[in-house]
């Protein structure tokens, strides 16, 4: 057994390295057979042993003199400790070779639970054991295994062993005996049954005496009845079993389960309680007013709740054996490697803080950002959630929303009153003076607004109105009330208006005709028509004035169907009449000229009207609109 050390040692030495070191190097890192490194794997290794009812295997985890039975040694030591020992938490045993340095004992010495029988109590120490190879590794102490046949003389009859049916006696499932398996499983329902009615009863209790003492309801829910109860249930079950006298071998591997199921459970109940803590803190906020903080707490919330389930796994892992050192050390290096996968994670989180510390907007105000705008309902740890007007969700990432401009509509301490008055142009100008000094007085004045910004004034001068301009703040907590004071200040203003001789101007339209170009455009429509109607009885008319000279030939003259004249020429015959019949002549002539003219416009009046739609194209058209 000696040989490969010493070739082992022979080697360093050949570099130049003294043997002792490398020696020293080469037994650290040779493991224990039989995991004895650490205290925590010589407990677990020991019950491990007892479990199998291997006792020559257990006795290698006891420090016996060569005197010393092995069988006999660990017999005793496990009647003692199904008796009445106790064996701390799996995570409350050191786990490192060189255990404990902080505890009160010697460096070579652990304490990992006790022996108590009636009055008598021993500690369960584990003591650092060098073997004449050098390897070291941990025991139970000679001084714990000397104190056993003491604390033996003052044990009785266990509860199981009492009271346990002789059909069950030497029978094993899964490796227990089956009389230890019905008595641990009778005693975790009936303890899980007795312990759910007395905190039931309780928390009724309290539910009403509570509120008679402090005036307010119960601020813990109901549902903290059922995690509560098993936390007091996996409490009380290990003493429970080691009053009944469960073997240890059984034991402790449902105290580690149970261990567990209370982790679960505290964890569960935490969970609760901080909801109902936050969900308190958050009504009070918004009670007082304090409706910055309703971010911060749904933030802060989240956080701990993230932490506490970490922190949950973590230890449950731990009592399932695994290693939390290599395992943490492990999420270290995973973190940082996961951290520079997901840079965009990080800034989402890291967006979180700023919109929280910063505050540009909480949960519950309206805010304007990017092309959206709508109500804030929640800010989390890697986005936050607006609810627009159209009621959609919109989930914007913290990090780009931190980055973001943002308008605050909720901030706004003040309402702007901001409308224009339209009057019409016929409105005397002095009128409309005084109406706007009046109106400016009169919103100054006014109970709904402040002393801000009060101004009406002439704002500009159109074509067909003058726009008046009304500007004034109105105090109210919410868009809601705005509207219902705006509503009394518009009543108010235009009751004022009314008071003077104006006229508001409405929205009108006007139509400008260029009536040259009219005539033009129904002259070269009809003309044509016209001259080949009238064609023929040209021919048969008399010629037409030559050089300022009357012609003797006859022209008669027609009408239309209403009697009127179509034709306005006139001739005269006779050019040597006497003056009386001239006098006469031109007389008619006048009002023959009259009716024809009147007739032609009758009648272009007609044309106009059919060809309308035709002509439009070619009008000269202007159009105002009034805004």
């Amino acid at each position: 057994m000696m040989w490969p050390h010493s070739v082992n040692a022979a080697e360093p030495g050949a570099l130049g390295v003294s043997n002792g070191s490398s020696e020293e190097t080469v037994r650290q890192t040779l493991p224990d057979s039989f995991g004895r490194d650490t205290p925590r794997h010589t407990v677990q290794g020991f019950i491990s042993a007892l479990g199998e009812n291997d006792y020559l295997l257990a006795s290698n985890y006891l420090n016996l003199s060569k005197s010393d039975n092995p069988t006999t040694a660990v017999r005793e030591f496990k009647q003692a400790l199904d008796a009445g020992g106790r064996f701390q938490p799996d995570l409350q045993i050191n786990n490192t070779p060189e255990g404990n340095l902080t505890d009160q004992l010697p460096p070579s010495q652990e304490n990992v639970g006790n022996i108590s029988i009636g009055e008598k109590s021993v500690p369960l120490l584990l003591e650092r054991v060098v073997s004449k190879q050098g390897e070291q590794y941990w025991q139970f102490s000679t001084e714990t295994l000397s104190s056993v046949p003491e604390v033996l003389e003052n044990t009785e009859p266990t509860l199981v062993s009492r009271y346990t049916i002789e059909s069950l006696e030497d029978k094993k499932l899964f490796g227990y005996q089956m009389a230890d398996l019905v008595a641990a499983l009778t005693m975790i329902i009936s303890s899980f049954v007795l312990t759910y009615i007395v905190v039931w009863l309780l928390y009724h209790l309290l539910k009403i005496v509570y509120p008679r003492v402090r005036n307010t309801p119960l601020p813990v829910p109901d549902k903290v009845i059922l995690p509560l109860a098993v936390v007091i249930m996996a409490l009380i079950l290990s003493e429970v079993m080691v009053y009944a006298g469960v073997s240890v071998t059984l034991r402790e591997p449902v105290n580690r389960f149970t261990e567990i199921a209370s982790w679960l459970a505290i964890t569960w109940l935490l969970l609760r309680v901080i909801d109902a803590i936050f969900t308190r803190a958050v009504n009070l906020s918004y009670k007082k007013n304090y409706t910055e903080r309703v971010s911060i707490l749904g933030l802060l919330r989240k956080v701990v709740k993230a932490l506490l389930l970490i922190f949950a796994v973590i230890v449950i892992f731990g009592n399932l054996g695994f290693d939390l050192t290599t395992g943490i050390a492990a999420l270290g290096v995973g973190g940082l490697a996961l951290a520079l996968g997901a840079q965009k994670t990080i800034e989402n989180l890291v967006g979180s803080v700023v919109v929280v510390a910063d505050s540009p907007v909480r949960i519950g105000d309206y805010c304007k950002f990017g092309t959206y705008e709508g109500t804030v309902i929640d800010i989390g740890i890697r986005s936050s959630r607006v609810r627009t007007l159209s009621r959609t969700i919109v989930t914007v990432p913290n990090g780009d929303f931190s980055s973001m401009q943002i308008e605050n509509f909720t901030s706004r301490d003040m309402f702007r009153f901001y409308h224009q008055l339209y009057l019409k142009r016929t409105a005397d100008i002095e009128v409309v003076f005084k109406m706007v000094k009046d109106l400016d007085e009169f919103l100054n004045e006014h109970y709904l607004t402040n002393q801000e910004w009060n101004q009406v004034n002439i704002l500009e001068l159109r074509q067909d109105c003058y726009v008046i301009q009304l500007q004034a703040y109105i105090n109210a907590n919410d868009v809601m009330e705005f509207y219902d004071k705006q509503n009394v200040v518009f009543v108010d203003v235009l009751n004022q208006v009314a008071k003077y001789k104006v006229e508001h101007a409405l929205p009108t339209q006007q139509l400008i005709v260029n009536q040259a170009e009219l005539e033009h455009h129904i002259e070269n429509n009809v003309g044509g028509k016209n001259n080949s109607e009238n064609s023929d009885s040209q021919s048969e008319s008399a010629e037409p004035l030559e050089n300022g000279k009357n012609t003797n030939h006859d022209v008669d003259t027609s009408t239309d169907a209403d009697g009127k004249q179509d034709d306005a020429i006139i001739l005269n015959k006779d050019v040597d009449s006497n003056k009386k019949d001239k006098a006469s002549n031109k007389k008619k002539e006048k009002t023959r000229k009259a009716e024809a003219k009147k007739s032609q416009k009758s009648r272009n009046y007609a044309l106009a009207k059919r060809k309308f739609k035709h002509a439009k194209k070619n009008f000269s058209l202007s159009i105002w609109n009034q805004p």
